[in-house]
């Protein structure tokens, strides 16, 4: 079995600037979680965040999907902070919109789920922080 393994620097770069509408699935309203913060610094940076959670309404002043496939609009990178064990089923469904990247936060890693992305030819970032590397390659770009 193959070990996964992210794309070069220049890739995800290149993923983020080309981005605009991001899902973040998992997101929470509680402004002291990972998700909630990582979300606010997109936003931030000029980034379209539209929160993915079936509890609720509004987070981050942002209306609130119950799921992926019920965004009107294109998705380029779907955001997972779910854990990994759920990460094939968010896997499965964003597959379904055809986002440019899916991006598996920090400690959400499954191989097949990743596989199955890489073979619909989905760009797969996984067991980094959205917010980590855009600061790493990026920059931030507005405070």
């Amino acid at each position: 079995m193959t070990v996964f393994k992210n794309p070069a620097d220049s890739e995800i770069k290149s993923v983020l600037k080309r981005s605009k509408n991001i899902a973040v699935v998992g997101l929470s309203k509680n402004s002291e979680r990972d998700s909630y913060r990582v979300a606010e610094y997109l936003i931030r940076q000029g980034y379209q965040v539209l929160p993915v959670n079936p509890s609720e309404d509004l987070i981050l002043g942002q209306k609130v999907y119950k799921d992926l496939v019920s965004i009107p609009f294109r998705v380029d990178i779907v955001n997972v902070f779910r854990r990994s064990s759920h990460l094939p089923g968010v896997v499965e469904e964003a597959l379904e919109i055809k986002p440019l990247c899916i991006w598996a936060q920090l400690g959400v890693i499954d191989e097949g789920a990743a596989s199955a992305a890489v073979d619909q030819g989905v760009i797969m970032v996984m067991d980094l922080c959205i917010k980590v590397e855009h600061r790493r390659l990026l920059g931030e770009t507005v405070s």
